[in-house]
């Protein structure tokens, strides 16, 4: 399988910090899962969603006009925090969001430094600081229809909002968003994978992952 970056060592650091990024309904998720299945035991999850600003402050009405598709929308220094300290071995206590309120709601989610961390959420590659700490990147390219679909299915569902909500949101916010920050940012993924094109690409991943965890392991332990 063709890397398009080039690191491919750990740099010493004791977890494999994998960014996997994609507009909203790519399939983020669903990798970060297939991952954890495949390397049980191993994988630790950190979501992009659990780090939007808290705007409980505001009410609702104010609240609701915030654009959660622009970047600015994430907590991104402490996401930031939070992945050196997973990097640095140390466990964290990572919050979640609640979108009925639009609050934050701390220490949720205990996460611990297992030796693959996985990073999801449409942001994973466009901060230029969290960036630099990635051993490993996907970008899931998915159609917009799709995604779509999606999209409606998980805000229903999660998030209460109607159909009318959603799709305004997507036509006024998600895809004008995509194209201005999240399209872009693939051009900093290690791997590019066109879901509709290339059906071979997540069992090739994994085999990849585990050969150069193995080897890495190999260099770091010589006397295994």
């Amino acid at each position: 399988m063709e890397r398009r970056g080039s690191q491919t060592e750990k740099n010493g650091r004791p977890s494999w910090l994998i960014g996997i990024a994609g507009g909203s309904g790519s399939g983020k998720s669903w990798l970060a899962e297939k991952l954890k299945s495949r390397f049980e035991g191993q994988v630790a999850c950190i979501s992009q969603d659990w780090y939007y600003r808290d705007l409980s402050h505001l009410s609702l009405e104010e609240a609701s006009k915030t654009n959660f598709d622009h970047p600015k929308s994430i907590e991104d220094r402490l996401l930031e925090t939070h992945i050196n300290e997973l990097l640095q071995g140390r466990t964290i206590s990572a919050p979640d969001y609640q979108f009925s309120n639009y609050t934050r709601i701390e220490n949720q989610h205990v996460v611990q430094p297992f030796p693959i961390i996985l990073f999801e959420g449409i942001f994973a590659l466009h901060f230029p600081n969290i960036r630099a700490l990635l051993d490993d990147s996907v970008f899931i390219e998915a159609a917009a229809d799709i995604r779509l679909i999606r999209r409606i299915r998980r805000d229903l569902q999660e998030r209460g909002y109607s159909l009318e909500q959603i799709l305004d949101l997507w036509e006024t916010r998600a895809y004008p968003m995509f194209k201005t920050f999240v399209e872009p940012s693939a051009k900093w993924a290690q791997h590019v994978w066109k879901t509709e094109e290339d059906n071979a690409f997540v069992e090739a991943f994994l085999v990849d992952l585990k050969n150069r965890l193995a080897s890495n392991a190999g260099t770091e332990n010589p006397e295994r």
